[in-house]
């Protein structure tokens, strides 16, 4: 049995209809249509179905590292050499400061871990639906949960990063303060920032293929531009606060803001109106994403 027929038998009809009697098995409930309550029970179809969101997120996590040469060390060395090379062109080429006493190479992999979950996440979320095709288009079941589940890898990927930023930490001699308690909120706000444009764009890419040339284009140019490899600060001090505000338009800024202050402590402080602009970025893009998806999800099976 494939991974689409184990799938499908997960979430085969909970509600049948029996007959008369030629038809075996137990008596069903019928099923009971009522209108004006289709977004609510869609949302609960959300919950009934959890089940398959374990599924799809252990299928999509196991496929990603089959027949690799070493597997999960991927995980591992590419933030790893991402943090070198940014140390070295930003640290020692460009003198761009850290602030306070903060290790530079703590500064930069600070900045790459929801830099990287926010990647792949997005990535991976883009080109769901186009991924789990066949599955679409025969069963039925709310199609969010599809790229909800592909957040999976991006987070076991944060893990995996996370330790070994507390190992370089340990190297350095660097302890968080009590901001570290926080990090779920903005592992959390992570999630969220690469969930919406992520529904967004899988909803459109059903329809236009050449939408998934757009993402590595994406992901390629928001790395440069976001303070993942210098501070934010620096952008601040050299534009100021105006322009600076503008900057912080894009999510990601406020993300690693956030993180940084939560791991690096009040050595990396946080601009409020910056970061509540980001929020607010955030906040726009989530609602979006979820309103076009829904508005394009009744076609994903015609196109598809």
């Amino acid at each position: 049995m494939n991974g689409d027929s184990l799938i499908q038998d997960r979430i085969a009809p909970a509600v049948t209809t029996s007959g008369g009697p030629s038809s075996p098995g137990p008596r069903r409930a019928p099923l009971i249509i009522e209108p004006g309550r289709t977004e609510k029970n869609y949302w609960r179809d959300l919950w009934r179905y959890r089940e398959l969101f374990q599924v799809l997120a252990w299928r999509d996590l196991s496929v990603r590292y089959k027949q690799t040469v070493i597997g999960i060390a991927w995980a591992v060395l590419r933030p790893f050499l991402t943090m070198v090379i940014f140390t070295v062109i930003f640290g020692k080429v460009a003198n761009l400061p850290a602030p306070g006493n903060v290790p530079y190479p703590l500064l930069v992999f600070a900045g790459m871990l929801p830099w990287q979950f926010f990647a792949t996440s997005l990535s991976e979320a883009s080109n769901s639906l186009i991924s789990n095709a066949n599955l679409i288009s025969k069963v039925y079941f709310p199609r969010l949960i599809v790229p909800a589940a592909t957040v999976v890898v991006g987070l076991v990927d944060f893990l995996i990063s996370a330790a070994i930023l507390a190992a370089m930490m340990l190297w350095y001699q660097f302890a968080p303060g009590w901001g570290v308690l926080l990090l779920p909120c903005f592992i959390l706000l992570t999630f969220f920032a690469s969930l919406g444009p992520g529904l967004w764009i899988t909803a459109l890419n059903v329809k236009y293929r050449d939408f998934r040339y757009v993402i590595p284009f994406l992901i390629q140019f928001g790395l440069y531009v976001s303070p993942v490899g210098f501070s934010s600060a620096v952008v601040r001090e050299k534009f100021g606060d105006g322009l600076f505000m503008l900057y912080s338009l894009n999510p990601m800024v406020g993300v690693i803001d956030g993180f940084r202050w939560c791991l690096l402590g009040g050595e990396c402080a946080i601009w409020w109106p910056g970061f509540a602009a980001s929020i607010g970025v955030t906040a726009f893009f989530l609602w979006l994403g979820i309103r076009q998806f829904r508005k394009l999800e009744r076609t994903f099976a015609d196109f598809i």
